[in-house]
């Protein structure tokens, strides 16, 4: 999405679009027998504009996004403080740790794939295959080899001897499918001290009969204040970049 290794493999995409547009106009006109001239518009607009649309299913599949934002939404409902951070700030969050994450790989494409390409010393179609491969080591070092082996059986595909052998759409659904589980084991990890507070509290509230109030307003400015001391935030966002293997 604007991230990673989608973002540089869209970069390519739109330099061979661009590339394209100085030799192929972008708009071209035809007269028609009655004197009116009909329009159309260039084929790499329509590639533009497709590769637009895939961007933020991209972003999410194919980079650090996923298990980033899936944490940070569990944080936000075990400190119990409802819509605060905002979606906003928890997607703003999550997108500029992705960022800081892929950097690496965005480094590896755009020295291997995009300036050589822009630079005319590499062909579209080898470049496109240049920048690929950055993104597929992420993915990789990311990917359980039973869920890989899952989606692999599950599509009939035989057993690969080399990571060269296995398909972007066996690659996807697993790196995922890893990911998912890995944000939940960190959300679990993080859910557990939070809940031990909100029990510790209902467990005084009923030991003096107050079973009327709610443990949470109570147990929440403790929850807060425990988040604070702790330096929180900068332990999680240290904690999700120091969880993906580079």
């Amino acid at each position: 999405m604007i991230v990673a290794r989608v973002l540089l493999l869209m970069a390519v995409v739109f330099a061979s679009g661009f590339a394209e547009a100085q030799t192929i106009p972008l708009v071209t006109s035809t007269p028609m027998p009655n004197g009116n001239t009909e329009y159309a518009l260039g084929i790499q607009i329509l590639m533009v504009m497709t590769v637009l649309t895939l961007l933020p299913a991209m972003l999410i599949t194919m980079t650090a996004f996923t298990r980033i934002l899936i944490v940070l939404a569990i944080l936000r409902q075990a400190l119990g403080t409802q819509q605060t951070p905002s979606n906003q700030i928890i997607l703003g969050l999550s997108l500029f740790l992705t960022l800081f994450i892929m950097s690496p790989v965005i480094d590896v494409v755009w020295a291997q794939a995009l300036t050589p390409y822009l630079d005319g010393d590499m062909e579209f179609q080898a470049a496109l295959v240049a920048a690929q491969e950055p993104l597929r080591e992420f993915m990789f070092s990311q990917t359980r080899d039973t869920d890989l082996a899952m989606f692999a059986e599950l599509g009939g595909y035989p057993v690969f001897a080399t990571r060269d052998e296995v398909p972007l759409f066996v690659l996807l659904p697993s790196f995922l499918t890893s990911e998912l589980k890995t944000a939940f084991q960190i959300g679990f990890l993080l859910f557990v001290p939070f809940l031990v507070i909100d029990l510790v509290v209902a467990a005084v509230l009923m030991s003096m009969g107050m079973m009327m109030l709610s443990p949470i307003i109570i147990s929440l400015p403790f929850k807060l204040m425990l988040f604070v001391l702790i330096d929180g935030w900068s332990l999680i966002s240290a904690t999700l970049v120091s969880s993906f293997a580079l």
